[in-house]
């Protein structure tokens, strides 16, 4: 299975690739919001020392108790970044693949200003409720990774529920697929992500986690984002983001073990020790 990005191609089954969290506002939910610029860059060149393959930027938190910023403000973020994105790149460690980009927003006006410019990979949590992002990705050559999810992002959707959770994914991603590809994006420049905590319950998220191969027959990489999620602090009564990066490893370990191909993670050292660890033993030779 392949995945092509705007100018690289990885073959999966691989290692894992690790993508590094960068949140360019001090509107996170895990507290790791940077306003500073020059911070953004640093944290991201030491996620790219740490290992990350992909670092994920964005400058609007998914939170529903915050109003979201103006589209100009988020354009305006992303592009301070991208602009130093080329001097990050060679900051990376033995075994790391060459950093890709992924760009980390929904909002069309911002995807239409922001994707021309820079980024391998669009990291949309919008569910694709039309084909504008996608024909964006088509056009740049940016990948698109799809995550499902009900209703507008930053608006709480605490109330929905699902007779089968996993049927849900599997129609939703047939449908989102159908667009994409109709948009002019290739098949192979798709990613799937069930999206952990959004629009989705405790039983929901531990399901997904435990059935996540189910979505193996579209053939496509799916991400995990499950970094400090709220089922983690559910599940271990901790309410602090922050003292969930065990909770975030055993998860990562589950994933691995149903195929996911990229973890989206804060604690990127932790992530890529614990997924090249895995990925030695269950590929050692026995000869």
């Amino acid at each position: 299975m392949k995945l092509r990005l705007r100018e690289a191609v990885f073959e999966f089954p691989a290692r894992p690739l690790i993508m590094g969290i960068v949140n360019l506002g001090a509107d996170s939910f895990s507290g790791d919001g940077l306003t500073d610029i020059d911070a953004a860059c640093e944290l991201a060149a030491r996620q790219l020392a740490d290992g990350a393959d992909i670092i994920d930027i964005g400058a609007e938190s998914a939170r529903t108790n915050r109003a979201a910023n103006s589209e100009q403000d988020e354009a305006a973020q992303l592009l301070r970044f991208i602009e130093r994105w080329p001097s990050l790149r060679g900051t990376r460690s033995a075994g790391a693949a060459w950093p890709q980009l992924s760009i980390n927003t929904w909002r069309s006006g911002v995807v239409r200003a922001v994707l021309p410019r820079g980024g391998d990979l669009l990291n949309d949590i919008s569910g694709l409720p039309t084909d504008e992002n996608a024909r964006i990705c088509a056009d740049t050559g940016a990948a698109l990774l799809i995550m499902h999810s009900v209703g507008e992002p930053k608006v709480p959707h605490t109330h929905v529920s699902y007779l089968d959770v996993m049927q849900e994914l599997d129609t939703f991603f047939a449908a989102k697929i159908a667009i994409a590809e109709s948009a002019g994006v290739a098949r192979e420049s798709i990613v799937l992500d069930p999206g952990i905590d959004f629009a989705k319950q405790r039983p929901d998220n531990l399901r997904i986690m435990r059935e996540l191969d189910r979505l193996h027959h579209f053939g496509r990489p799916i991400l995990l984002p499950i970094s400090r999620k709220t089922v983690i602090g559910q599940v271990l009564d901790l309410p602090d983001p922050r003292e969930r990066d065990p909770g975030t490893v055993a998860c990562l370990v589950q994933g691995m073990a149903q195929g996911a191909a990229i973890f989206r993670v804060h604690n990127v050292r932790a992530a890529v020790q614990t997924s090249r660890t895995i990925w030695a033993v269950e590929n050692a030779s026995t000869g």
